[in-house]
């Protein structure tokens, strides 16, 4: 018997294929990716450009002379104060623009580089994963369509914010050639750690795996970025070794130099080609790091949903402390220059909260506490938003059909993550403590004790997050809201002293009606009203997920 003969369609397709090879349907692919993300990149660049332009305008108000700007100025000569924002440029006569690109750029710059590590995990690893890469790959689609147009859509993105960046900045009276320059490095922090996804996509066989190596890349910069700007004022060769830093090197505002964006440029490019040869080296949804076949029987602990949970979350558990504490016991070290720091200068004391005359040690530490809390609020919601992904995926259908109750998947769920969180808090005051020990007098002693004991104040807070997060799941409301209450109180907790926003909003951010102890009295009020609040949202969340069915 012959077989049926192509048609006409079939032979041209056929036909394109060979003469595109494997760039075939890369248009089509570029043209489906940003039609998918045609919300998201907007949001991400008005978001960030709205944020600009709302420090454009209020930072004049909270500044209005140069004495101001000058005693902001003083916190970055501490090494503490550089470690979280920049390196320092300008600080002889400080202004608005210079401000923003010390202070700003940085997180800014780490925005972008999230938004396009998700965007290309999103599109490349994630669509294998899923199962829709390979009906994709079914048609006139070649090899490298869809990383090609991953990489294009990333492109795409990081325009957009720097373009709207630019107009925020020039909206507010800023230097054109500056705005550009701080936009351009913006942006250019983006496409490196895109490009960074891009090669992870490849050694991974999961998006999550993808996007946890991209996101440890992302950390391990900007420690290295913190670490070379404490030392010294304009950073010193660690500083170089962080994208983030060669965006900040540019200097905007201060000395313009264009060149130290080059580096990001061949360091994006260099990453391009590693994930073009690392696509053409592995099978269509396997990675190139192995997956470790497992036990032919499972243990015990696998037998209830916490064992299970715990065993899918390790990896980031341990990551995450790993990272915190080491992050910690670095901030801590500088417990002797910040001492020598407010010695010298009395009335800083006031920018970090503490009384002058007080305890400076205890005070800066404490802040600095208060912000690793903020990074495991983070670390929570995103961990309770994996019941959404398994769900997704079909997984909890099969949990449930193996005799698995709702109410059990969900509290055991939480609990793995709030055990995780409270190990997370417990590490970071720990670090916090110890690194002091190791710098200050030997009076200090107890202050590892001391901090690892006032972490366990943010743990209220954290499970409220970890309760809000479960009841946009039952409610299957998403979890937008979530993290814009989450993004609220960070920025406020970050930035509401640098705008000088009213002492009662700052009180009212959720991370300020935490005590900041040990530098202050315990007071357990607030906490006990937080764990209230926990529980109420966990008894709404538990029948709302009990009550709905299934996504299908």
């Amino acid at each position: 018997m012959s077989a049926a003969a192509p048609s006409r369609g079939q032979r041209d397709g056929l036909r394109g294929a060979r003469t595109a090879g494997a760039l075939a349907g890369t248009g089509r692919l570029f043209h489906f990716a940003l039609l998918r993300d045609r919300l998201r990149i907007p949001l991400w660049a008005v978001a960030l450009g709205g944020l600009v332009g709302y420090f454009g305008a209020v930072l004049p108000l909270a500044y209005p002379d140069q004495a101001a700007l000058q005693t902001r100025a003083a916190i970055l000569k501490d090494p503490s104060g550089a470690l979280l924002s920049g390196p320092g440029y300008g600080l002889e006569h400080y202004t608005l623009g210079a401000l923003l690109a010390n202070e700003v750029l940085g997180m800014l710059a780490v925005a972008a580089a999230l938004m396009s590590i998700f965007l290309v995990v999103r599109h490349t690893r994630a669509e294998e994963e899923s199962g829709r890469a390979e009906l994709v790959r079914a048609g006139v689609v070649g090899r490298h369509a869809p990383l090609t147009a991953a990489l294009a859509a990333l492109l795409v993105a990081n325009g957009a914010v720097a373009v709207v960046l630019t107009v925020a900045m020039l909206g507010n009276g800023l230097a054109r050639a500056d705005s550009l320059a701080l936009a351009a490095g913006v942006g250019a922090a983006g496409v490196v750690f895109g490009a960074a996804a891009a090669v992870t996509a490849q050694l991974s066989q999961s998006a999550r795996g993808a996007t946890g190596l991209a996101g440890g890349a992302l950390g391990l910069a900007y420690l290295l970025r913190g670490i070379g700007d404490a030392q010294r004022v304009g950073g010193t060769a660690l500083s170089w070794l962080s994208p983030i830093g060669w965006s900040q090197q540019t200097r905007a505002f201060v000395d313009l130099r264009w060149w130290p964006l080059l580096p990001a440029v061949v360091l994006a490019a260099l990453l391009c080609l590693a994930a073009y040869l690392l696509a053409s080296r592995r099978d269509l949804g396997a990675g190139l790091i192995a997956a470790r076949p497992g036990p032919s029987r499972a243990t015990r602990a696998l037998t209830s949903p916490a064992g299970l949970v715990f065993r899918l979350e390790r990896v980031s558990i341990l990551s995450w402390c790993l990272g915190l504490f080491a992050f910690a016991l670095l901030t801590g070290s500088m417990g002797q220059a910040i001492v020598d720091s407010f010695e010298a200068r009395p009335e800083l004391a006031a920018v970090i909260g503490g009384p002058p005359g007080g305890d400076a040690l205890r005070a800066a530490l404490s802040a600095f506490l208060r912000y690793f809390a903020m990074a495991v609020a983070v670390h929570v919601v995103v961990t309770v938003n994996r019941l959404r992904r398994e769900e997704d995926s079909g997984r909890t259908a099969l949990l449930l059909a193996a005799g698995a109750g709702r109410d059990r998947l969900m509290l055991h769920f939480l609990a793995v993550t709030l055990a995780a969180d409270t190990l997370l808090l417990l590490a970071a005051g720990f670090g916090l403590g110890a690194g002091a020990v190791a710098s200050v007098e030997p009076d200090a002693r107890n202050l590892a004790l001391e901090f690892t004991a006032a972490s366990l104040a943010y743990l209220p807070l954290v499970s409220c997050f970890a309760a809000l997060t479960a009841l946009a799941y039952g409610l299957r409301t998403g979890s937008w809201w979530v993290w814009l209450i989450l993004i609220a109180s960070l920025l406020i907790g970050l930035y509401g002293p640098i705008l000088r926003l009213p002492e009662a909003l700052l009180e009212a951010e959720p991370f300020g009606l935490v005590p900041a102890v040990p530098s202050v009295p315990l007071n357990a009020g607030p906490l006990l009203l937080m764990g209230l609040t926990a529980l109420v949202l966990l008894a709404a969340a538990v029948p709302a997920f009990r009550r709905r069915d299934l996504s299908v």
